[in-house]
């Protein structure tokens, strides 16, 4: 039996890489597979740092591997996730890494709802999950800001009927203007960059734009636009379409103003509040204007007592009688004092004199010492033939020991 690699016909086999150039050959330029619409739920989603989106497009019986390239996702609105029912537009095509079919996708629009809608959801429910529309984060509009700061286009009526609001109603604060596209594709990098040159140096902005359709304000949906917002220093007021339209801007802010002109009033305080709060502010300070112009007054008099010689003099003749009455009330008590010490001295020194030797000798008794001068207390301190003295109150006696006796108990 003739082996199969050793027969002629070998030489005339594909290569893996031959056979797959031909498959692409043929479906590639097929005309069923080529601008072909494609229905099914989106599966297995992978996104790799190349930038590519792989995914699977499936219903109930079949699926197919699908790829779009960086391009054509720049071109959605909204996010690949899987379990969203897609049609597509594409051409079928051979992987060659893996010999595998796939659909390379062009578009995709979502099946029930539009792309704007699907995506306003996506990215609503992501910054909601976040705690980016919780009212605890909101914060309070200052009452009488010293910048305002205005994020707009510089050739949109909004920015004219802001500033004309602000001029008319509260004159007192410096405006800053920090101009951006309101549409198109690079309005949400405008608007984040826009923002973020007035942080720090306004108290309160306000986020402008007029009317228009979806399109027009989608900017104002974007995710990066919303988190300029959740990281700005400072309140800020959204003020985006008319009173109809809805956009994340308006979640993410702090306040929401149904037109510009709306936002302007927002921001700063009412004329008849500011002029009653000035009149109240007058009025406490002339009262307290008054109080200090009294206590002046009355601290200049007490001066003025106080150097009048004759008070001194009379001030001095006070103190006087005060130190001789506390002179003599310390001469009594240290009389008293000296008195108490001296008894108490007298009394401690008849109780020594008391037990002290002499006062023993004087009652009758007698004290007899060796002939070292220490004291007898017993026969047996001293011998036959030993001197003696014997103290007595008036003197002493010289004698010698005869006879020591035992006393009888």
């Amino acid at each position: 039996m003739q082996s199969l690699l050793s027969s002629p016909g070998v030489r005339d086999a594909f290569s893996v890489s031959e056979l797959v150039q031909a498959l692409r050959s043929v479906v590639g330029g097929h005309p069923a597979l080529t601008d072909v619409l494609v229905r099914g739920e989106i599966g297995s989603v992978s996104r790799p740092p190349s930038g590519l989106a792989y995914f699977t497009l499936k219903d109930a019986a079949a699926q197919v591997p699908c790829v779009m390239f960086r391009t054509s996702l720049a071109a959605i609105r909204f996010e690949i996730r899987g379990g969203i029912e897609v049609v597509v537009r594409g051409d079928v095509d051979v992987f060659p890494a893996k010999g595998q079919t796939q659909l390379v996708v062009r578009e995709m629009s979502p099946i029930g709802r539009g792309a704007f809608w699907l995506a306003f959801e996506q990215v609503r429910d992501r910054l909601a999950a976040e705690g980016l529309f919780a009212s605890e984060r909101k914060r309070a509009l200052p009452q009488f800001p010293r910048r305002i700061g205005i994020v707009t286009s510089e050739a949109g009526a909004a920015l004219q009927d802001v500033l004309a609001v602000l001029g008319k109603r509260y004159p007192l604060a410096e405006v800053l203007v920090s101009p951006c596209l309101v549409q198109g594709d690079a309005a949400s990098v405008s608007i984040t960059c826009a923002l973020d040159r007035l942080a720090g140096r306004v108290d309160v902005a306000i986020l402008a734009r007029g009317g228009g359709s979806v399109e027009d304000l989608w900017a104002f949906n974007d995710e990066g636009v919303a988190r300029a917002i959740a990281r700005f220093p400072a309140p800020i007021v959204s003020a985006v379409g008319h009173e109809v339209d809805v956009t994340i801007a308006d979640f993410v802010a702090d306040v929401r103003a149904p037109t510009p002109s709306a936002a302007a009033v927002t921001v700063t305080p009412e004329i008849s509040e500011l002029r009653g709060r000035i009149g109240v502010a007058q009025t406490v300070l002339d009262g307290r204007i008054r109080e200090r112009i009294a206590a002046w007054r009355e601290r200049v008099a007490s001066l003025r007592t106080r150097i009048d010689p004759e008070a001194a003099v009379s001030r001095v003749r006070d103190a006087r009688q005060r130190f001789d009455g506390v002179t003599a009330s310390l001469e009594r008590e240290w009389g008293r004092f000296l008195r108490g010490l001296r008894d108490r001295l007298g009394a401690i020194a008849a109780r020594l004199e008391a037990v002290s030797p002499l006062g023993t000798i004087s009652r009758g008794f007698a004290i007899v010492t060796g002939e070292d001068g220490g004291l007898v207390g017993s026969i047996t301190a001293v011998s036959p033939g030993d001197e003696i003295t014997v103290h007595v109150s008036d003197g002493a006696l010289e004698a010698v020991v005869e006879e020591r006796r035992r006393t009888a108990r």
